[in-house]
């Protein structure tokens, strides 16, 4: 691994949790090891950026608005909301997307802090060349922001055990995964990630 790393975090939030409106099997799962490697970053001193989608009530992105989706993380809303579990080190930056009512807003290179920058701006201001992704769902606000960030030329670590899918269609993850390596990304476990600074 070279370049300086960073850690992002993807929608951990309660309604893509087990008995969210859009619940993910095992979304709950990826929190613990999500835990372990902010830890490690926080300790490294490494930047750790945590998305949220941050949906106003009435968007496209909702089946009630001619979407694909059920209502779910609606602004300020329980829904919308960290998963209770999910340990933010402090400092950590929160981007928000999906606010924009006429776009899907997978990516989290999609999302803004409410001061108006862009991840990709944060990124390349803090000088970061590799990130570390964990999240949900894989299949895709994972997906989107790992293949956004390889074509953007970052290098790219998924937490295999650190996401999880909806697989809409089985399989879905899967596939997900296999376009992410296909493209560049690695897929480690948290408990062997090494940071270096």
């Amino acid at each position: 691994m070279s370049g300086k790393m960073a850690f992002v975090i993807v929608d951990v939030q309660n309604d893509f949790c087990p008995g969210g409106a859009l619940g993910v099997a095992g979304g709950d799962r990826v929190i613990a090891p999500i835990n372990r490697v902010a830890r490690l970053f926080a300790e490294a001193g490494l930047p750790v950026f945590v998305s949220r989608d941050w949906h106003p009530p009435e968007t496209g992105h909702f089946e009630i608005f001619g979407g694909p989706w059920p209502v779910h993380c609606v602004q300020e809303s329980r829904g919308a909301a960290f998963h209770p579990d999910l340990e933010l080190p402090h400092g950590s930056t929160v981007v928000s997307k999906g606010k924009d009512p006429d776009s899907d807003g997978y990516s989290a290179f999609e999302a803004f802090t409410d001061e108006g920058h862009s991840l990709g701006e944060l990124l390349h201001r803090a000088g970061v060349h590799h990130l570390v992704i964990g999240g949900l769902a894989t299949d895709y606000c994972v997906r989107a922001t790992a293949l956004e960030a390889l074509a953007q030329g970052f290098r790219v670590t998924v937490l295999e055990d650190g996401v999880a899918g909806v697989n809409v269609k089985p399989g879905d993850s899967l596939r997900a995964m296999e376009t992410m390596k296909a493209e560049g990304a690695r897929f480690i476990r948290a408990h062997n990630l090494v940071i270096e600074t």
